[in-house]
């Protein structure tokens, strides 16, 4: 798993190097695509229930699983989310990180840094021995820790969260952003989950479906941050398996 998490890091990389103005998000999922399959994988998101592409591309309002599309051309201040799996050898990686084109304003530079900082400490709880809502706990207190931490309102996105992996890109369980602890499966020494908390600026929960099927909205338009990891729970502690390139 972390051979194929290694070409999702690598693929990431890429993606955030290509994204500038002017730029579509169609080019950046040939350029993900690109990196995918010169290491032997196939992109995991390519033709996964109908999805036409090989990452989501998500900018500004756009929470999770925006179609990459050549209408859609990054801006000079644009905060862009990028979700993107890989299979290898039957295994697949998931990861997913949010970056401004250019600078970005304040206020969304804080959820972004926070939203990162959440998804530390949702995967420092990813260790054998605890239970499934022991990590869901874990980001929803960091959630409004962060708040204070950053100086930013923050939401937790209603209805989306983080999944088993292995074979298959989702597998059992479902991982909520939040809830209490002390619930759920046993986590034990291999136990894998993607982890990926979804923030809202300004404290909003809500979000709408496009007719597309994928594209989630904020129902109020704010601005979101998305990240995500594919972890392992061992004896050391948390192991990330969807390094990123330095």
């Amino acid at each position: 798993m972390e051979a194929a998490g290694r070409v999702v890091g690598e693929a990431l990389v890429a993606v955030r190097a290509a994204a500038a103005p002017g730029v579509s998000t169609r080019e950046l999922d040939r350029v993900a695509e690109e990196v995918i399959r010169s290491h032997g994988a196939t992109p995991t998101f390519l033709g996964y229930e109908g999805f036409p592409a090989s990452i989501c591309a998500s900018v500004n309002d756009v929470v999770v699983h925006g179609i990459p599309g050549r209408g859609t051309v990054l801006r000079e201040g644009d905060l862009v989310s990028i979700d993107c799996g890989a299979t290898l050898d039957g295994w697949v990686g998931d990861s997913a990180w949010s970056f401004g084109v250019g600078a970005l304003a304040a206020d969304v530079d804080k959820l972004n840094r926070a939203t990162e900082w959440v998804l530390n400490e949702g995967i420092a709880a990813m260790v054998p021995g605890n239970r499934l809502t022991d990590v869901s706990h874990a980001l929803e207190a960091a959630t409004r820790r962060a708040e204070e931490r950053f100086g930013v309102v923050l939401g937790i996105l209603d209805g989306y969260g983080g999944h088993g992996i292995g074979r298959s890109m989702h597998e059992d369980p479902y991982l909520s952003n939040e809830g209490r602890p002390h619930r759920g499966p046993r986590i034990r020494e291999g136990s894998v989950l993607a982890i990926e908390p979804m923030l809202i600026l300004g404290g909003g929960v809500e979000s709408k479906v496009l007719d597309d099927d994928w594209t989630v909205l904020t129902l109020d338009g704010a601005p979101a941050a998305h990240w995500e990891h594919t972890v392992a729970a061992t004896a050391d502690g948390p192991r990330v398996l969807t390094p990123r390139p330095a």
